[in-house]
């Protein structure tokens, strides 16, 4: 067990079975990208580390970016997703694949989509670490799933607690 600000969390999901998972995803991505060079866009902060690993086990050509999305306060969204940093490459005919940490009631995913409606993609895939299909209240697809969890709250491996737990190697659930 483990103590982030005044709450306390127990293992979830180990580093090994998270590293498993993503290189899957990476796989998955691969055969469905043949030929292309896509941009894999990390969603910050939550998603560094997923993207880093993703990355890793893609081993084709590939460009990396980020935009940073809010919609967390503490334990709980705010259902209000605002845009922190924008793009800063031109994706005109590209494949795109946003890459998520988690997704849980799909707010920052329809506002991503919105972002990227009148940037002319080749095509869009989305891909997250963590789904919550208890909390997921969208109908938009998600192309490549690590994990499916319960609508619990988790810290670690880029997801944090009030700024804590980011860096740590596994998944964390609250107790």
């Amino acid at each position: 067990m483990i103590q982030l600000h005044d709450k306390q969390f127990v293992p979830f999901i180990t580093a090994t079975e998270i590293d498993a998972v993503v290189k899957r995803m990476a796989k998955e991505a691969e055969e469905d990208l043949e030929g292309e060079v896509p941009v894999f866009v990390g969603v910050l902060n939550g998603s560094f580390m997923v993207l880093s690993d993703f990355a890793k086990h893609y081993t084709k050509d590939c460009e990396i970016n980020f935009v940073k999305m809010s919609s967390y306060e503490g334990t709980s969204t705010t259902g209000e997703v605002k845009q922190l940093l924008g793009l800063s490459q031109n994706l005109e005919g590209r494949s795109v694949v946003l890459i998520e940490d988690i997704v849980d009631t799909g707010h920052t995913i329809e506002a991503l989509i919105q972002l990227f409606e009148n940037k002319n993609v080749k095509q869009l895939k989305i891909a997250t670490l963590f789904f919550k299909p208890e909390a997921y209240t969208k109908n938009i697809p998600l192309d490549y799933v690590g994990f499916e969890i319960p609508n619990k709250f988790i810290v670690g491996y880029g997801l944090d607690y009030d700024g804590l737990g980011r860096n740590l190697p596994e998944i964390y659930q609250l107790k």
